[in-house]
């Protein structure tokens, strides 16, 4: 007879194990954070048990899923259509690449995809960082054709990412401009606190601005910009240090308002 299998898989920015029968039909899973198995299937529990026993550390607490938080069912209601959270990093430079691809031998190359890169970058790192009680979401639109590049949500508060794409480059910030390589000065600055200011306005609830200069060799800062985070993109984890500012029910609820297209729709 076929045991169970384990199948990894990450689900709302956690890592989970879930248990499949031959069938392929899940009976449970382990969430490592919480240190539970859920069970959805009481009857398999001792094959679940022998499934997982690789896999668990120490004590783990074992029963049914728990109780929806009303954050959970406000994510079940959503509409997939108004459901921002599948969006990937850089959406709107992947569908207008898509739509306009440009010629195929060009003299130089799209800058469209080196910022791409950037955003996909960064992304990555936000989202490798869903351990930390967090949740991040890519490109979400505003009026006007704007994006906030990406948006964490956690215990240390929220943080609206504007991301450019600094390739090996050196960069000077002199408030409100940044200047990358040998490219003009732009005032990068005010746009970074705009989108963060028409975020906490969407959310009712600061956020703070965040300058990601992915790949710069070297970072000037000629003079520290009023309430702008510089970082790279290595630096993108210290986000997740700080804590003490939102509790775990109030991070969900802000992810569950965030991810909904119609939070964004009336800026």
């Amino acid at each position: 007879m076929d045991r169970p299998r384990v199948v990894p898989a990450r689900r709302h920015g956690r890592d989970r194990l879930y248990v499949r029968l031959p069938d392929g039909r899940n009976v449970a899973w382990y969430d490592r954070e919480a240190a539970r198995v859920n069970l959805l299937d009481a009857e398999h529990e001792d094959e679940v048990l022998a499934a997982l026993a690789p896999y668990l550390t120490g004590p783990v607490a074992v029963g049914p899923p728990p109780v929806p938080t009303p954050a959970d069912l406000a994510r079940l209601s959503l509409h997939p259509d108004d459901d921002l959270a599948p969006n990937r990093p850089g959406e709107a430079l992947l569908v207008d690449l898509d739509r306009a691809p440009g010629p195929a031998r060009r003299l130089r190359p799209d800058p469209r995809r080196a910022e791409l890169d950037a955003q996909r970058t960064v992304g990555d790192a936000l989202d490798a960082m869903g351990g930390a009680g967090g949740h991040a979401l890519h490109s979400l639109p505003l009026p006007g054709g704007h994006r906030v590049h990406h948006l964490l949500i956690g215990p240390g508060g929220l943080y609206a990412l504007h991301v450019r794409s600094a390739h090996r480059q050196r960069v000077t910030v002199a408030e409100p401009q940044v200047r990358i390589g040998r490219r003009p000065p732009e005032p990068v600055l005010h746009r970074v606190r705009a989108d963060a200011d028409r975020a906490a306005h969407a959310l009712t609830v600061e956020v703070r601005p965040v300058l990601v200069l992915a790949g710069a060799r070297r970072v000037t800062v000629a003079a520290a910009p009023r309430g702008v985070r510089i970082l790279t993109d290595a630096d993108v984890p210290e986000l997740a240090r700080g804590g003490g500012v939102l509790k775990p029910a109030d991070v969900e609820a802000l992810y569950a308002a965030a991810r909904d297209r119609r939070t964004w729709a009336g800026l």
